[in-house]
């Protein structure tokens, strides 16, 4: 197996998207999602990519960091400049995990689940994840906050054959799972794509124009953990309880065995 990576091909494919010309492919860095914050508020385009072969200190959501063994998986961020108020910015990061989950499916025919909010899951193991950081414009008068840019970065564990052993009980990859070695290239060109589109039917939907099911609605639809999941819950000083769907900003509901229900604001979500 190569662990080349063909940036051309990539762009070949994705004519028409505005990420066509703006991917870049880089042996290392610390953290493609630093790399694209940086270049984001140096003022790069919508749509511009940047995707790696290692990372030497990946971050995942809460400050968690993320395994990268050079030319294994799929690091990558997208800096977005989406329509999208500072009140639906979590709408962005389950639109992603729909898109992610799309993609590795079609590749792969794996079957991909989403832990709330960011987490990509076969079975009980971690094979991805997301991390969606934004920045804000300044409010107007008589609009709310906008987003200036997002920041994507997506993790996915492609062809790693093993992992540390504090991390072997808690993560897989495509290819430990499939028992196949597959292509880094052909999984973005489906995740960009789907990307696109889920980003698109958000603002469309945002704009009171969708045409297909509400985004939260198929969020539900993809994720066993939304409703009745049975977990433990590590914030305002931990709790356990049973999911109880999404309220309309799109956070967990958690009913607790303390009689309460409660809204999961930072995830830290676990099966319990």
């Amino acid at each position: 197996m190569s662990n080349s990576f063909d940036a051309s091909s990539v762009s070949a494919a994705l004519a028409g998207t505005p990420f066509a010309a703006r991917l870049q492919h880089l042996a290392t860095v610390d953290s493609t999602n630093l790399l694209a914050l940086a270049a984001a508020q140096a003022g790069a385009p919508h749509g511009s990519v940047w995707v790696v072969d290692e990372q030497t200190a990946g971050r995942g959501r809460g400050g968690h960091g993320w395994h990268s063994t050079a030319g294994d998986g799929l690091y990558v961020s997208v800096l977005l400049r989406p329509q999208i108020a500072l009140i639906d910015a979590l709408w962005l990061s389950l639109a992603t995990g729909l898109a992610a989950q799309s993609a590795i499916t079609t590749v792969t025919g794996l079957k991909i689940d989403i832990r709330w909010p960011n987490d990509l899951l076969i079975g009980e193991k971690k094979v991805g994840g997301i991390l969606v950081e934004t920045s804000t414009a300044a409010s107007q008068s008589d609009t709310p906050a906008t987003l200036r840019y997002a920041v994507i970065g997506v993790g996915i564990n492609v062809n790693h054959q093993d992992f540390p052993p504090e991390l072997e009980a808690l993560a897989t990859s495509l290819h430990c799972e499939s028992g196949k070695y597959w292509a880094r290239e052909h999984l973005l060109i489906e995740f960009l794509r789907a990307l696109e589109q889920q980003v698109a039917q958000l603002e469309a939907e945002l704009r009171g124009q969708s045409t297909v099911p509400a985004l939260l609605d198929r969020f539900a639809a993809s994720s066993t953990w939304v409703h009745g999941k049975r977990v433990r819950v590590d914030e305002t000083g931990g709790y356990t309880g049973v999911t109880a769907g999404l309220n309309p900003r799109g956070f967990l509901l958690v009913a607790g065995d303390d009689g309460v229900l409660h809204t999961v604001i930072s995830g830290g979500v676990r099966s319990y």
